[in-house]
């Protein structure tokens, strides 16, 4: 089977104003973040108890979807599943788009972004977020070799050496990610062994609804028809994910549980906790949970196009409820110092902290989505990154499947 690559034309009305509307929308994150830089921490919601905020939830949930983002590329050439073969290539640019528009808000979030050579020439070895800067380089480095790999016929003998190192260092670079929680004590949701597998299935489920987002519009705007079966494909795929995820946050609540110290925690996750209560049951679990697998399960909505879209979408404002509660609703709760006592001082142990995130820190998470929607629209017209086909095609046993871009 020859896969052939081609660039969208990108020359109608449709398409530049897609482009300007993202661009803009960039530019605006980015002007959000020099404000915030100018005047300082005063103007955003946070403070002394919540010093991660909105613009940190947006960053996590793009990192973490990036590293899911790449599983359809590994689905062909680790696991050997050809049919996905030709969607390799988006599901490696979708990885870069989505890592380094996170890291990019992430960056411009913690403060002094000029001092980001500092962390690149000194580590601190006994720091996760010192892991976290090497594997994050290095995973942008291998995804870069894998894209080589697949699009240049020479190089196409090393594509499931390069798919194989890259695939393990996704799971690498995502259980980093959640172990930056995991390893955490000063917050009571935190140190926890579980945040690291469970962050990986995140990613899968979330990286797989981002890929499906931008597949359909590619696909639609791009006028080439993607076939029934390979979606069908993707949708069981997104629906396993789906349920893992889910099962991971019980099994994460019930550990909480059975421990009579983490009781408070979770009566203030689960009852008592107002918003992130909400974000809880209607966001996470309803919405972007049970719906979305009822729409992408029952035979009247599975096949439906603007069905699956509409899952896809609660599937990643569930994401972000998750990502809220998990960075937000765990700063907020108060440490528990001293089990079965209560401990108050002027510095506000014992208290929940309020947060309101401020309009720059929305701007710059929003710019932080659009500035992928940015990359993944200039990648496609000026690269092949999308097969000349998209339907179904035949697929004889034992041949191969060579992967030619077209300039």
């Amino acid at each position: 089977m020859k896969i052939t690559l081609r660039q969208l034309k990108g020359r109608s009305a449709g398409y530049y104003g897609l482009l300007g509307t993202l661009a803009l929308i960039t530019g605006i994150g980015l002007a959000a973040a020099w404000y915030m830089e100018h005047h300082g921490h005063i103007v955003t919601g946070m403070n002394n108890q919540i010093v991660w905020g909105l613009p940190h939830v947006f960053a996590v949930f793009l990192v973490v979807a990036a590293s899911g983002a790449l599983n359809v590329a590994s689905m062909a050439s680790v696991f050997g599943k050809k049919v996905y073969k030709p969607l390799a290539p988006l599901s490696g640019l979708l990885a870069m788009a989505l890592l380094v528009s996170g890291l990019a808000v992430l960056m411009l979030d913690l403060g002094r972004p000029d001092r980001l050579i500092v962390a690149m020439t000194h580590y601190n070895f006994k720091s996760v977020f010192a892991w976290n800067v090497i594997l994050y380089s290095g995973f942008m480095g291998l995804v870069v070799t894998y894209l080589w790999t697949m699009m240049e016929r020479r190089m196409n003998p090393w594509s499931s050496y390069a798919g194989l190192a890259a695939f393990v260092w996704r799971l690498l670079l995502t259980t980093g990610t959640g172990s930056i929680f995991g390893f955490l004590i000063g917050r009571q949701a935190f140190g926890s062994a579980l945040m690291g597998p469970m962050f990986i299935v995140f990613s899968l489920s979330y990286g797989l609804a981002v890929f499906l987002l931008v597949l359909l519009g590619a696909s639609q705007w791009g006028r080439r028809p993607l076939g029934q079966e390979l979606q069908a494909r993707l949708v069981r795929l997104l629906v396993i994910f789906i349920a893992t995820a889910a099962y991971f946050v019980l099994v994460y609540h019930l550990t909480n549980l059975y421990f009579a110290k983490q009781g408070g925690l979770e009566r203030f996750l689960l009852l008592e906790g107002g918003l992130y209560t909400t974000l809880f049951w209607l966001g996470q679990m309803l919405l972007g949970s049970l719906l979305p697998l009822i729409l992408l399960l029952h035979p009247r909505t599975s096949g439906s196009r603007p069905m699956i879209v509409l899952a896809v979408l609660l599937v990643i404002f569930g994401g972000m409820a998750q990502m809220y509660i998990t960075i937000i609703g765990s700063q907020a709760y108060p440490l528990v110092l001293f089990p079965g006592y209560q401990a108050n001082s002027t510095f506000g142990d014992g208290v929940v902290s309020a947060y309101a995130p401020s309009v720059p820190e929305w701007l710059l998470g929003l710019g932080g989505f659009s500035m992928v929607g940015v990359i993944v629209v200039l990648a496609l017209k000026l690269l092949g990154f999308l097969p000349e086909r998209l339907d179904d095609q035949p697929e004889e046993p034992g041949n191969a499947v060579a992967v030619t871009a077209v300039h």
